[in-house]
């Protein structure tokens, strides 16, 4: 099993841990990332959780979410699991990072500082079953409407890194026709 990063509020490393323990109760601080992808329309890709996954399984997710290997850059990370999990890459900017913490049931919880990384991309997607039950592309207004009506359908740190993403204008709501 992979180990995590672990790390103090300021992103300063104290160690590593086992994923599946760093999970477990309240979770143990940890690096993470949260990959939003664009289109040239301005959609953006949204993965739903496969349904093996541990924590928020068959939830509706931000294009891709994971954590980086020790001493890995958390950009190459990024990039790197686009391909892992929906069969491309494309180049990723960090525009921002929050610290969240939320229980998943009685199973386990996130506790993660999170790094938001956006990029764009216009070509085909090849999900892993494994990774991804479903995909598609959406209307970020679309997305945000149906993240308020629907909050139970979505991971809770893909619905804080698009509210930040949109406090800090970094995305911006489209008036829909």
């Amino acid at each position: 099993m992979a180990d995590l990063i672990l790390v103090d509020s300021q992103d300063n490393e104290i160690g590593v841990m086992e994923k599946v323990k760093a999970h477990l109760g309240d979770g143990t601080l940890h690096r993470a990332f949260s990959a939003i992808v664009f289109n040239k329309n301005g959609e953006t890709l949204i993965a739903q959780r496969s349904a093996g996954k541990m924590l928020w399984p068959l939830y509706w997710d931000n294009t891709c979410a994971s954590h980086p290997f020790p001493g890995e850059d958390i950009v190459a990370s990024g990039e790197r699991r686009l391909s892992e999990e929906l069969g491309f890459s494309c180049p990723l900017k960090k525009v921002d990072v929050f610290q969240y913490q939320a229980k998943y049931l009685d199973i386990g919880a996130e506790n993660e500082l999170c790094a938001t990384l956006i990029g764009e991309y216009n070509g085909a997607v090849d999900p892993v079953e494994s990774e991804v039950a479903d995909y598609k592309w959406v209307n970020i207004a679309d997305l945000k409407d149906d993240m308020i009506n629907n909050p139970d359908k979505y991971t809770i740190w893909f619905k804080i890194a698009v509210d930040r993403l949109i406090e800090k204008g970094i995305i911006k709501l489209k008036e829909k026709l």
